[in-house]
């Protein structure tokens, strides 16, 4: 088994130094043809419209929906749920599509109201989950079969819906490898 991580912009190292801990193999996917090389996709935190603007210079855009129609796991964070999204706001934007949330992109505000927290979350056991929201989005809506697996301010902030898993937070920047080792858990599950 092995998980590929988005690399085209974004912290993407610090998710593979999560899969590395675990000691999940994993490598850094930049082009189309790469994807037939992985079993499971992490799309990093960044910026969404900049990282929109080189999956479509590097024709990457309709491999990716095809990953996630494949029904092979992908766990996009901040920016990488905004990119899985069906409906993007705060502006608009273009996104794969195969996830069915509604999201607004920096919907707590901008640089200056990131914040850091702790919240109880039983989907991961007793201990506290960190949560690092920068220029986060909110969730507005999910759909029918979507999974809320962690709310915050009275926003879905963790879902999951099939094959496909985002998070609004950076689980990637703490060192609480629990989300990833979840993720890793799905993508052996889909290889049953």
């Amino acid at each position: 088994m092995k998980i590929g991580v988005l690399a085209l912009q974004g912290d993407f190292a610090a998710h593979g130094r999560m899969l590395s801990q675990l000691g999940c193999p994993w490598t850094e996917i930049r082009r189309a043809d790469q994807l037939g090389e992985v079993d499971g996709l992490i799309l990093p935190g960044g910026e969404s419209s900049t990282m929109l603007k080189f999956l479509c210079e590097e024709n990457l855009l309709e491999p990716l929906q095809e990953f996630g129609k494949s029904g092979k796991p992908m766990f996009g964070t901040c920016a990488g749920a905004i990119l899985l999204a069906q409906d993007v706001t705060g502006p608009a934007q273009a996104s794969l599509g195969v996830l069915d949330i509604a999201v607004q992109r920096n919907g707590y505000g901008r640089q200056l109201d990131s914040l850091v927290t702790e919240t109880d979350c039983p989907a991961l056991g007793p201990e506290p989950l960190e949560l690092v929201f920068i220029r986060a989005p909110i969730i507005n809506r999910v759909g029918p079969g979507v999974d809320i697996l962690l709310e915050h301010r009275d926003h879905p902030v963790w879902v999951r819906q099939g094959n496909i898993m985002a998070a609004t937070f950076h689980p990637e920047m703490t060192e609480d490898t629990r989300m990833h080792r979840k993720f890793v858990e799905m993508v052996e599950t889909s290889q049953d």
